[in-house]
């Protein structure tokens, strides 16, 4: 490698230093996000020692006469993640996230970097390179442009490269492309230099992600790849991504490698103005055909915005989820991770709900402080449930969390909830359990064991659907928009939120119901619903009560 300091070479004048005076020329057409970059950039190159390989970036872009011509916003990545180095000849930044609006180009970005990172040019042997993705169709989108390429080309690569319709690989180096689907079994032994995830925002849970990000480092210069658009996956791997390069750009936490490139609205009334729409795609200033595409897809937004809430969605990247359905918003929900105070001995009222013994249950306990609702809960799954290999959230890490357990039985055992709910009148005092009417029959023993007698309508409250929760709606999506509900930090509650839709009832009412029966589950979320159907169940739950032991402090 040739190595020349950064601010000396010409391959940085030409391809970040040029990238980074854009945006401190026209701020008007970049979005926070990449103006913050520009910052951090300015201070990383001014206050470290960086290296460029300048015949390594002209070897690169070489290749474009058989692929096509990059924007200056790929140039920019592909320097910054590919061709500079620390003092000590390591990758400065060993991942890249690029988060770009549907049509930017962002495959076009991915076949070509891991064409270049195959190739002899790179100057590592046998750095293989995985697609991955939840779609075979998806995982082979960049596999399938370089696949085209090399058939279009074929007298001259035939010399220099081996491919098929499965594998991809330079002769030379050994180093392959191959694309991987969701199937995450059996990729431990593998041993990749580059991992790429394309549309991120598919991907529910991290599960096949740590598989096949474990493979690196047994190759030199590992590195990882992250492209997408926004999504309606919340709280999965593109939402902490997307927090932690906030906290990069921001410099609350070092970048370690990380290089956030994010393009966005900074704000969702900036889509009526059609020059912000580069804020969101940094391609179509040079695409007049993507420009026309986009410009009528505009024009049925404007139509009808909840049908093509897709267009704000992974257009300008601002998730608008499913708005003729969700309970609230996502930013909304994301509120409720507020600090939970001492509770114990606090007043509160129970909410219990499930749907099948062999499938979840969950129970909450509701407390009321001032004019906040603050919400203990847990989840029940049983192990042989037939939903469970179609559900993709984190449910083990949730486990680790404390947040649920998992039963090893044909069902859960009624009795488990009730011995719960026992053990937490030690620490706080129940004074009212609701649950749905038409579940109670299974329980009703089991609760008139822990005091809780069916005929006893002031401490049990069995609820219905088309009164009892159609009443209540309105009260609890007033204290959501008014961040009076706290659940802290437990994103099983906010997975369950999540996958709960309003229906239409009678009277221009409102109930609740799931989103998608098998794998999408609501009842965390529903045990909280039940409990506040007790509409004067909390005016006593303001006192402590006396004979509890000393307050601990809940983290």
């Amino acid at each position: 490698m040739t190595k020349t300091i950064l601010t000396c070479s010409k391959s940085y004048f030409l391809y970040v230093d040029s990238y980074l005076k854009k945006i401190e020329e026209h701020p008007e057409k970049f979005n926070e996000e990449r103006i913050l970059l520009k910052d951090l950039l300015r201070y990383i190159f001014l206050h470290e020692k960086l290296y460029i390989d300048d015949e390594q970036v002209e070897n690169y872009f070489a290749f474009q006469k058989y692929f096509f011509q990059l924007y200056d916003w790929e140039k920019f990545l592909i320097v910054l993640h590919d061709c500079v180095f620390k003092e000590n000849g390591l990758p400065r930044w060993n991942v890249l996230f690029a988060l770009v609006g549907r049509g930017s180009g962002k495959n076009g970005l991915l076949s070509y970097e891991d064409f270049c990172l195959i190739t002899p040019v790179h100057g590592i042997k046998n750095y293989d390179i995985d697609i991955c993705a939840t779609s075979e169709e998806q995982a082979y989108t960049s596999f399938n442009e370089i696949y085209e390429v090399l058939e279009s080309n074929k007298k001259f690569f035939e010399k220099y490269f081996y491919w098929t319709q499965t594998v991809i690989k330079n002769l030379k180096t050994g180093s392959k492309i191959k694309a991987r689907t969701n199937n995450a079994k059996g990729k431990d032994g593998l041993r990749s230099g580059k991992v790429d995830f394309d549309e991120e925002h598919a991907y529910e849970n991290w599960e096949n992600i740590k598989v096949y990000t474990t493979g690196l480092g047994k190759k030199p210069h590992p590195r990882k790849t992250i492209i997408s658009s926004d999504g309606d996956v919340r709280d999965g791997p593109l939402d902490r991504d997307k927090e932690k390069s906030l906290k990069i750009l921001k410099r609350e936490i070092p970048d370690n490698g990380f290089l956030p490139f994010i393009c966005k609205l900074d704000s969702y009334d900036e889509v009526y103005d059609q020059s912000n729409w580069q804020k969101a795609n940094p391609s179509i200033e040079f695409k007049p055909d993507l420009m026309s595409e986009v410009q009528s897809e505009y024009i049925d937004f404007l139509e009808d915005p909840i049908i093509h809430s897709a267009f704000m969605t992974k257009r300008m990247n601002v998730p608008q989820g499913n708005k003729d359905r969700e309970v609230v918003d996502w930013e909304t929900i994301e509120k409720t991770n507020q600090k939970i105070p001492n509770l114990v001995g606090r007043s509160c009222i129970a909410g219990i709900d499930y749907s099948k013994t062999s499938d979840f249950m969950s129970a909450s306990l509701t407390f009321k402080i001032k004019d906040k609702y603050y919400v203990l809960s847990h989840t029940w799954v049983c192990k042989q449930s037939p939903d469970l290999p179609r559900i993709k959230a984190p449910l083990k890490d949730w486990e680790k969390m404390g947040l649920l357990t998992f039963v090893d039985d044909v069902e859960i055992n009624p009795e488990i909830i009730t011995d719960w709910l026992k053990e937490q009148s030690t620490k706080y005092k129940i004074k009212r359990i609701a649950i749905d009417n038409y579940r109670f029959t299974l329980l009703s023993s089991y609760l008139k064991k822990i005091g809780f007698d069916p005929k006893d309508k002031k401490k049990l409250k069995l609820t219905r659907p088309n009164t009892d929760i159609m009443r209540i709606v309105p009260t609890i999506n007033s204290l959501f928009l008014r961040e009076k509900i706290v659940f802290g930090d437990n994103p099983l509650m906010r997975w369950a939120i999540n996958n709960t839709k309003l229906e239409p009832a009678p009277n221009n009412n409102f109930k609740y119901g799931k989103i998608e029966p098998k794998s999408r589950k609501t009842d965390p979320f529903m045990s909280f619903v039940h409990s506040m159907t007790f509409e004067d169940g909390f005016t006593e739950t303001n006192s402590t009560h006396s004979n509890f032991p000393e307050p601990i402090i809940l983290k």
